[in-house]
């Protein structure tokens, strides 16, 4: 196997398992979460059938990093790093919203205005606009985070009224959201990249501390295009180099499949696994500035086990 696909493990004092779009989530006791970032890749909501080589690896990786450049900002949930695709931290009680940042208008957002919306999660966006303009400032278009079927754009109105975030926390991770949008622009600027729009995704410990869970500034969760060819390209409306999931979504689209019932997903060539595969490495090189080094593929499962289990022992 030089994939991750999916896991089963039982690790000591292992009390639940969840197995997400692209992780694998153990809970050990009341203490600690293992997540497991397979090779899984999932588009429009739907899970595709092939596994990307080292997708997992980049992701787990790039979300590493940037928590680790985001700490003086929040509390993060992470602890260890104990294998290249795998992520050992604090146990945290989930909001049930996904913050989404965009600094552009692109991706769903652009698909909801050329529809002829110009209200998207409460926000008013003016006429006039095309696609990737830049816009006058960040917008926060939260979604609600459904553990099956779709997540749904929802207003802040519509999350503190109906109780879903209380709003004195939301008004907080709203804040946290615009800080951590603003570092990684910073970070992705460095590089030679714009960071276009992202999602962050927070809980609550049992300290009762806010915390930044799960992934940030990955290709799973952010968009980015190449800084020196921006302006060129917009001004001659053509499409941008970007380096997120978009060109995966734009091949499923051109392929027809939207996640839309009675749709089957295309058939993915080994080129096509390539080249996304390709991808994910690219943006690891190009976000972090570090040659990106793969991990062994041999017994994968073997390597993962024999690793979550050492830091575990650490650990108690």
């Amino acid at each position: 196997m030089t994939v991750i696909n999916e896991t089963h493990f039982n690790f000591p004092g292992q009390t639940k398992f969840y197995k997400g779009k692209v992780r694998d989530v153990y809970t050990i006791g009341d203490h600690y979460i293992v997540m497991i970032v397979s090779d899984r890749i999932s588009a429009f909501d739907v899970i595709l059938p092939d596994a990307i080589p080292y997708k997992g690896q980049v992701l787990n990786q790039i979300a590493a990093k940037s928590l680790k450049a985001t700490e003086d900002i929040l509390p993060n949930w992470l602890i260890d790093i104990p294998d290249p695709n795998v992520t050992i931290g604090k146990i945290c009680d989930p909001f049930k919203v996904e913050m989404v940042i965009r600094g552009y208008l692109a991706g769903h957002a652009w698909r909801e205005y050329q529809d002829g919306k110009r209200f998207i999660c409460g926000v008013s966006l003016p006429e006039g606009l095309k696609e990737n303009d830049r816009l006058a400032a960040p917008i926060i278009t939260p979604t609600t985070k459904a553990s099956i079927g779709h997540d749904e754009d929802i207003s802040r109105e519509d999350i503190i009224t109906r109780g879903i975030v209380a709003e004195d926390d939301y008004l907080q991770i709203e804040q946290f959201t615009r800080r951590l949008f603003q570092r990684g622009t910073d970070i992705a600027a460095e590089r030679g990249l714009i960071l276009v729009d992202t999602k962050y995704e927070f809980g609550k410990a049992i300290d009762g501390k806010i915390y930044l869970i799960d992934e940030i500034h990955t290709p799973d969760s952010s968009r980015y295009f190449y800084k020196d060819t921006y302006q060129q390209l917009q001004d001659e409306t053509k499409p941008q180099r970007q380096l997120s999931k978009e060109f995966l979504r734009q091949w499923l689209i051109e392929n027809g499949f939207q996640g839309k019932e009675g749709q089957e997903v295309p058939f993915m060539s080994a080129e096509v696994i390539q080249s996304i595969s390709d991808r994910y490495i690219e943006l690891y090189e190009k976000i972090t500035g570090d040659k990106f080094r793969k991990g062994s593929t041999h017994q994968i499962t073997e390597r993962i086990e024999a690793n979550v289990m050492e830091s575990l022992k650490r650990l108690s």
